[in-house]
């Protein structure tokens, strides 16, 4: 369920963003600090689904919480001339990976199972037929 709506933001993201005016220079760090931390969120809630523990409103708090907090660094970064946004994105970006860390170990032993259970299928078929030849 949760990889329709995922499909579903992806394509209404794509025909939305085929529409949308150009962000000016002055606001596309505000906008690229804010996807950063909605990415983090996104890959938050996905860990948290093969995890088996998301919670719709832990999530949409963190999704707008985190973009928050994110742009509201950036402006803060600005008005004292630091570059405080970078340390934000090296957070999102480093908790992004960790994520996809979990997602990845999670699907990696998946299909290792999988496989594992398929090549015991294939041993006992091939030992029950090995008994029958023997038997015969």
């Amino acid at each position: 369920m949760i990889f329709i709506a995922i499909l579903i933001g992806c394509i209404l993201g794509a025909i939305l963003g085929l529409n949308a005016p150009m962000i000016s220079y002055t606001y596309s760090s505000y906008l690229a600090i804010a996807i950063i931390a909605a990415l983090d969120s996104v890959f938050g809630g996905i860990a948290s689904v093969v995890k088996k523990n998301f919670d719709l409103k832990i999530f949409i708090s963190g999704f707008f919480g985190n973009a928050i907090l994110a742009i509201l660094l950036t402006i803060l970064g600005q008005k004292l001339n630091v570059d405080i946004y970078l340390a934000a994105i090296v957070v999102f970006v480093w908790r992004m990976f960790m994520n996809l860390g979990t997602i990845r170990r999670y699907y990696v032993e998946k299909w290792s199972d999988i496989i594992k259970e398929k090549t015991a299928k294939q041993e006992k078929k091939k030992n029950n037929e090995n008994d029958e030849k023997n038997i015969g």
